[in-house]
């Protein structure tokens, strides 16, 4: 655990101390796009956050390699060797989709040969465990079919929930938490030694959104664009491919006891079919309402719109920052609910705080449709647009009078403060004055 967490802290260190070098690059470089139709930011922000993911990807990588125990997983596997192939072409996609923004075809295109790239070095699926069948052999098309169509599902459901600040690297790395307690759980408790890679892919993700989060949180001062929404996409999906498709359920020798006891035991079985799934419930969500939805309208599904959850979120009437904190409520529901399921299935109280969770963030989701009553007393207390219309009249007429007092000369001593998102406030662009929104493809 040790080895696992000094990887971490390495690549999220790497990750945070080059994202602004990187800014600067891209801010020289060009890669700040004007503010689209669906954009939710309000001044061009520079792209190409990418870069630093990748070379803190490339840093945990090689700390890992030289390390006494995690050395054992470059040695008896390739898999290390394929994810970064793989992160490699997807990366250099990314770079030329942030800067030129390639199309959308093309992109595909190239996720598909990544992904056949990593099946070419042996991250691939070979089996699936299947509840009551047992293990299904995969001939060599249906593995490749099947992990190219996770890597690509992956990696799309990544991109489009990349909206907010912070979301998209925020919500994996919740899910990389996730899926990193219970691919340790394999490898250390059961001893099985195929489910090592997974457990430092997911230690690294976690490292490379730790060391980002901290200059893309509201009001981001850069974005991660296509270069580090794909990247950390595809690093997701090879960890899911490899505890799925590579960790053999009969070495967990669950089948023993009675009936019952044995349906129970091997919940940790099926799991890995359910967990790689969980862990994007929320991104893969928004990607299929959004195919949904542009084909029901006649657009293809890859045209731009500001239908997605996190849009939903801010026209219900949450801020920036709560639409942000609710996705990673549902995402950390969601993944740690199965982790926990997975550990101890028999308890019915796991089941009962998943429910009641729930409750919760549904509570929480619908809170801007009701205007609570606050006494007169407390209004003090609670935000304006909590108080009463007659005590907010009243509120504004003394703000009025006493405006009216005061001379052009104080007016001009106390000038009106500036909203947060104009030039010159979140030190995101300082390049000038807005620049006109447009309708364009692509993501942030």
């Amino acid at each position: 655990m040790r080895e696992y967490l000094l990887t971490l802290c390495i690549t999220a260190a790497v990750t945070y101390l080059l994202t602004g070098p990187v800014r600067k690059f891209a801010i020289v470089a060009g890669a700040m796009p004007e503010i689209r139709a669906r954009d939710v930011h309000r001044e061009p922000t520079p792209r190409l956050g990418g870069i630093a993911m990748f070379f803190g990807l490339c840093a945990g990588l090689l700390v890992a390699d030289h390390l006494t125990n995690l050395s054992e997983v470059f040695t008896k596997s390739n898999e290390p060797r394929a994810l970064l192939s793989g992160a490699a072409l997807i990366w250099l996609i990314g770079v030329l989709d942030d800067k030129f923004e390639i199309d959308a075809l093309i992109k595909l295109g190239g996720q598909m040969i990544a992904a056949g790239v990593m099946v070419m070095q042996g991250l691939t699926i070979l089996w699936l465990p299947v509840p009551s069948v047992g293990n299904v052999a995969l001939t060599q098309w249906q593995g490749t079919l099947l992990t190219v169509a996770l890597v690509v599902i992956t990696i799309n459901a990544v991109n489009f929930v990349d909206g907010l600040d912070g979301l998209a690297s925020g919500m994996v790395c919740i899910a990389a938490a996730a899926f990193f307690l219970y691919a340790y759980r394999i490898w250390y408790s059961y001893g099985i030694e195929a489910a090592a890679p997974a457990t430092l892919f997911s230690a690294i993700l976690m490292g490379m959104c730790l060391g980002f989060l901290p200059h893309n949180m509201h009001p981001a001062r850069i974005f991660m664009g296509d270069s580090g929404s794909m990247l950390i996409g595809l690093v997701l999906a090879a960890g899911a491919i490899s505890i799925t498709g590579q960790v053999d359920p009969d070495a967990l020798n669950l089948y023993a006891g009675s009936e019952k006891a044995a349906v129970h035991q091997t919940v940790p079985v099926y799991i890995p079919l359910l967990l790689p799934l969980t862990i994007i419930a929320v991104p893969a969500a928004d990607l299929v309402l959004a195919i949904v939805r542009r084909t029901w309208r006649g657009q293809s599904p890859f045209a731009a719109d500001r239908g997605h959850l996190h849009h939903r979120l801010l026209e219900i009437g949450h801020s920036h920052s709560r639409a942000v904190l609710l996705m990673y409520f549902w995402s950390a529901l969601i993944g740690f609910g199965a982790l926990a399921y997975s550990v101890n299935s028999a308890s019915m109280w796991i089941v009962l705080g998943v429910a009641c969770l729930s409750a919760i963030g549904l509570v929480l989701l619908l809170l801007p449709r009701f205007t609570p009553r606050i006494p007169r007393w407390a209004e003090r207390f609670v935000p304006p647009r909590y108080r009463r219309r007659r005590a907010s009249a009243a509120y504004e007429h003394t703000q009025a009078a006493q405006t009216a007092g005061h001379g052009a000369e104080d007016a001009a001593a106390h000038p009106d403060p500036v909203a947060a998102g104009v030039a010159g406030v979140n030190g995101a662009t300082a390049l000038g004055a807005r620049s006109r929104s447009r309708v364009g493809g692509g993501s942030r």
